[in-house]
């Protein structure tokens, strides 16, 4: 007849495999693992455009997962300093361009068109985007803020 397992070990075995059955799938879930959430400014670093004021690509192996978006680095240093103060490095309306907001559309940003203004991140579809809205910034970004969409809001 077989041996009947004391009841801690029993429990310990219960549990050991409980484990190894639901370990592979919370490792398939983590941000890191997997892609869970959506790549944030086309990989694009967010600190270089105030470091370097130019946008640089950032790299794979350095991710950070904030706001429900993966952001990417060019340097570990860029990645700790946004770490540290997302919302100062994050572009103001996500991955939306600033000027069609201000005018009550909605348009995909395009990293390479950019401006950096009082501390803060803007992109833009088109080239034009930069210079139109900093011909009046304050409106812009007040008409912008009205009508960007809850995702996009922090």
């Amino acid at each position: 007849m077989g041996r009947v397992m004391p009841g801690p070990r029993r429990r310990l075995a219960l549990f050991l495999v409980l484990l190894t059955a639901v370990a592979p799938a919370a490792v398939a879930q983590s941000p890191a693992a997997g892609e869970k959430f959506p790549l944030a400014i086309k990989g694009y670093d967010p600190v270089a455009y105030f470091t370097a004021g130019a946008p640089v690509r950032g790299l794979p192996e350095l991710e950070y997962v904030w706001d429900e978006q993966r952001y990417r680095f060019s340097r570990p240093e860029h990645r700790e300093a946004f770490r540290a103060d997302p919302v100062r490095y994050a572009p103001q309306f996500a991955s939306l361009c600033a000027m069609s907001l201000a005018r009550g559309e909605s348009a995909e940003a395009n990293p390479e068109y950019w401006l950096v203004s009082e501390g803060r991140l803007y992109l833009f579809g088109k080239p034009t985007g930069p210079k139109l809205f900093a011909q009046d910034l304050e409106r812009n970004v007040a008409a912008a803020n009205r009508n960007r969409p809850p995702a996009a809001r922090r």
